[in-house]
């Protein structure tokens, strides 16, 4: 009955200790109290069945000791509380721009570039909270598979649709930069990002990196760069009619470009070297750009002793009148 539920003066509770008294009072001046007329001999009575007034004699001292009990605890003022908090954010925009180009199904990374930059990626959506993440994918060419969105459910299945070649091969940075560029340019949060995965050299599209590095500037959008691939050569599979073969490849990243890109913009580049790195790097990412969240906590006091004040009125007033008429005893 008294679950999540406190009081405002507790110590009145003590006063319920008095509460056994009242019976007790009642029994020893029932005891007390002399009969107005003797008999000699009640026997005569003896065959006679007791009334519904006998019976319930006793009901006014029992609703004399409710009611003492429901005035108690309403004077010890029971209440529950609602909490909650208001929370006000600054959010952020985030382009998770990632290189689908062949060259990331290499298995220097587990289970292969690809997968380990998705299964980071993913983490990465996990963990934010209210800021609104957008998916730009690229080869030859690039288009945004997911737009800016806080729906991080369809999101991240939108992530696990992506695979190598779902686009010409090839690797177009520059119009990667700029399709996460045009994704983020009307973007009104305080703070606009584009990450940038990748694991070759700019060697397609219409537009220069360096020169959408410097579109994405004039936005006041930083951008991080990953690269991502062993140094030396990674193990590449390669389809054969006799099933899949394995050559080492060179891992040729272009680090001093994606430096410049990143230092151009305010970012910062990483380089990924094996799965644990890039989940470490994009933990790195995830702290340099948390939104801020101003949270006002709130404690809402719900009042519950109208209702034991109420029943302790209505018992007494119910007492009173049967003691007064139905259960009224003549001397």
């Amino acid at each position: 009955m008294f679950k999540d539920i406190s009081f405002a003066y507790p110590v009145f509770l003590y006063l319920l200790v008095l509460v056994p008294l009242l019976p007790v009072w009642y029994w020893l001046k029932g005891k007390k109290k002399q009969p107005s007329i003797t008999y000699s001999s009640l026997n005569v009575f003896k065959g006679i069945p007791a009334t519904w007034k006998e019976k319930f004699r006793h009901t006014p001292v029992i609703l004399r000791t409710l009611a003492l009990i429901c005035l108690i605890i309403a004077l010890a003022r029971p209440q529950t509380f609602s909490s909650g908090q208001n929370i006000y954010t600054e959010g952020i925009d985030i382009a998770m721009v990632l290189d689908i180009s062949s060259s990331m199904l290499a298995e220097d990374l587990k289970p292969n570039r690809i997968d380990a930059a998705k299964n980071v990626i993913d983490n990465f959506v996990k963990d934010r909270t209210s800021d609104r993440i957008g998916l730009v994918i690229f080869s030859r060419q690039a288009f945004t598979q997911c737009p800016l969105t806080v729906d991080y459910r369809v999101l991240t299945n939108l992530l696990s649709q992506v695979k190598t070649g779902m686009v010409e091969d090839g690797t177009a940075i520059g119009n990667a930069i700029a399709d996460g560029v045009n994704r983020l340019k009307d973007s009104h949060a305080k703070s606009r990002i584009i990450i940038l995965l990748t694991d070759g050299v700019n060697n397609a599209g219409e537009i220069d990196p360096l020169t959408a590095a410097q579109i994405a500037k004039t936005f006041g959008i930083r951008i991080y760069t990953v690269g991502v691939g062993t140094r030396g050569e990674a193990p590449y599979p390669v389809k054969t009619p006799f099933g899949v073969r394995y050559q080492m490849v060179p891992a040729d990243i272009d680090e001093g470009m994606l430096q410049k890109i990143s230092d151009m913009t305010g970012g910062a580049y990483f380089r990924a070297t094996d799965t644990k790195t890039l989940q470490d790097i994009y933990n790195k990412i995830d702290k340099l750009e948390k939104s801020k969240v101003e949270i006002t906590s709130y404690r809402q006091a719900t009042e519950l002793f109208y209702n034991w004040l109420g029943a302790g009125l209505i018992l007494i007033l119910l007492e009173f009148s049967l003691s007064k008429t139905v259960f009224r005893k003549i001397p």
